[in-house]
């Protein structure tokens, strides 16, 4: 970027699984099967959405970000993928309904946009005021022995190793084609 030039990058966005942090922790919760881990089901994915956007909304009114912008800098939007609700006891399209905030892109399976074309309950709104029931969430995560951290670490782990084997199934793909391509040639 040079000085007094402006910056004309296209968007961009932040990816963050939902349903996935749900089926990994409601599955601990299962394990440890008390009333209070029972009470706990279904409810982190949204309170850990909820909170990267907290996270956006603080880097958003950071001085260096206004001085990115100044300079022509558009804002990484956070993503919600993964939202096709996995456990059949959860509404099918509570990823959408309880995460609506402005700038929020939301890459929903066929399943769940015909849900929400259908049913869902868009009601503006449904992530400001909601910070403090969030930490609590986490907090009360942890009080049942569910770690946060380790939850993270699990999935991000489980991300990386599925990206990882997609792209080397597609560069297989690729050279298999490209090697097809030159023995007819």
């Amino acid at each position: 970027m040079r000085p007094g030039v402006p910056c004309r990058l296209s968007g961009s966005v932040a990816s963050f699984f939902v349903s996935r942090v749900d089926t990994e922790v409601d599955s601990r919760l299962d394990k440890i099967g008390t009333p209070e881990a029972r009470e706990l089901r279904g409810r982190a994915a949204i309170a850990n959405a909820r909170l990267a956007y907290l996270h956006f909304e603080e880097a958003r009114s950071s001085q260096r970000w206004r001085a990115l912008a100044a300079a022509g800098m558009r804002p990484q939007r956070p993503l919600w993928a993964s939202t096709g609700v996995k456990d059949p006891a959860y509404d099918d399209t509570r990823y959408v309904d309880e995460l609506v905030a402005p700038g929020v892109v939301n890459t929903m399976p066929e399943q769940t946009l015909r849900a929400t074309a259908d049913h869902g309950r868009i009601q503006g709104d449904t992530i400001h005021g909601t910070y403090a029931e969030a930490r609590r969430v986490l907090d009360d995560l942890e009080a049942v022995g569910v770690s946060y951290d380790d939850v993270v670490r699990v999935l991000e782990e489980e991300g990386v190793a599925k990206f990882t084997a997609s792209g080397n199934e597609l560069f297989e793909q690729l050279d298999a084609e490209l090697r097809a391509k030159r023995s007819a040639a």
